[in-house]
């Protein structure tokens, strides 16, 4: 579909894809009040600033609620252990028991089911990422979770836009990548967090594990953009080593760092059990 047919449609046709993307129903009215969407980059724009500055958390949860529940041990082996997870390598069953258990008391704890973007994610690292959660508060686990619904609502929009021109979109606006250099190899599988203050406390607002390369390409939906303001990256340094079986003199590291503007900021970390560096990459 092209945005030329979709502005042909019905208002309830158009509703009905609207909510096959993002399930609040208030996200979908607002969408709706535009006219016409003249290109992908103003359908993308106006999904962004209606999530982020015109919804709130009731609409967050509402659109949480419409995602399937994959928390058991039966649909999480469909997942990772099937076909449908076939370009991922297949998950033991001691990991899928230990991910249906850590869902099931992350929806204890929160009241809504774990949202993550998983495309290319396998279930080690779905249940590391989902451990790591846990640890925050429930109002940190709602706008990393209204975060990742929207990453999710963004990939929803070019699948269902396919004859649509998509190349303009960026990634996060924010990147990291850590190296350990005790070993010159990159530091995989590492909880990374970002914080910014909020009413006068530091809070998380979106999370991420580093993959084979080191790297946490998309910490915030393609074309988000911070406001400028001082920012946080909290690097689980503790765990990182614990898994190695090497102990280490800092259980985390934070570097405090300041967005002034929309344009690309890397913040890579150069790490050993005793010492660490950091600068603005590009």
């Amino acid at each position: 579909m092209t945005i030329r047919a979709f502005n042909k449609l019905s208002k309830a046709a158009k509703a009905k894809l609207l909510m096959s993307c993002c399930g609040s129903s208030n996200w979908v009215a607002l969408m709706m009040k535009q006219t016409a969407f003249k290109s992908e980059t103003m359908l993308n724009d106006c999904a962004i600033d209606v999530w982020y500055n015109q919804c709130s958390s009731t609409d967050w949860l509402e659109a949480f609620m419409h995602h399937p529940k994959i928390g058991d041990v039966k649909s999480l082996t469909k997942k990772f252990a099937g076909k449908e997870q076939s370009s991922v390598a297949t998950a033991p069953v001691k990991t899928i028991r230990a991910l249906a258990a850590a869902n099931k008391d992350y929806e204890i704890k929160n009241g809504f089911i774990f949202i993550v973007c998983a495309t290319g994610k396998s279930a080690t690292e779905m249940l590391q990422l989902l451990e790591s959660r846990l640890s925050n508060t429930i109002g940190e686990e709602l706008h990393i979770a209204m975060g990742e619904q929207m990453k999710i609502t963004i990939l929803r929009l070019q699948k269902l836009f396919t004859e649509a021109n998509w190349s303009f979109l960026k990634p996060s606006q924010l990147t990291t990548h850590v190296l350990d250099t005790s070993i010159g190899k990159p530091g995989k599988n590492m909880s990374i967090s970002l914080q910014m203050p909020v009413n006068g406390n530091w809070q998380t607002i979106a999370q991420g594990i580093t993959n084979a390369d080191g790297r946490i390409g998309d910490l915030l939906p393609p074309q988000r953009h911070l406001s400028a303001g001082d920012y946080k990256l909290i690097f689980d340094t503790k765990n990182y080593f614990a898994s190695q079986k090497i102990k280490s003199f800092y259980p985390e590291v934070e570097i405090q760092f300041s967005i002034t503007d929309s344009s690309h900021y890397h913040v890579p970390l150069l790490i050993n059990p005793f010492g660490y560096s950091t600068y603005r990459g590009s």
